[in-house]
């Protein structure tokens, strides 16, 4: 039977969206990309992914905006966000998880493996 887990990718550096979304395809989760903040939303909206990825640095709507509307959204509220960042303060983890991110990874000190691997444990 197929995997039929979806997960969207929020992410304006091509590199890590490319990268991470066809490590996640291997493992069997499709992953879909936007590359900025308002078309993460519509594109969340769209497919009700099981997980999402987030960057916080992002174009149009910043990450952490686009994790508010998610939590305050009823239909959304309850898909886990996971946020891969290059932000590195301890104040930026804090305040993702008190906006409701499950995760948090700084893309520059975590290998992608690391992240696959919390994905799987996270939809298992």
């Amino acid at each position: 039977m197929e995997n039929r887990t979806r997960i969207v990718y929020i992410e304006d550096e091509p590199f890590f969206a490319k990268t991470m979304s066809q490590l996640l395809a291997d493992a069997g989760y499709p992953t879909e990309i936007a590359e900025d903040g308002e078309k993460g939303l519509a594109l969340v909206k769209n497919v009700k992914p099981d997980l999402i990825l987030l960057d916080l640095v992002l174009p149009k709507l910043d990450g952490k905006e686009v994790l508010k509307q998610l939590k305050a959204d009823r239909d959304l509220k309850d898909i886990p966000v996971m946020v891969l960042s290059n932000l590195s303060a301890e104040a930026d983890q804090k305040e993702a998880e008190k906006l409701g991110a499950e995760g948090f990874f700084v893309k520059a000190m975590t290998l992608p493996s690391v992240v696959v691997t919390a994905v799987q444990k996270r939809l298992a």
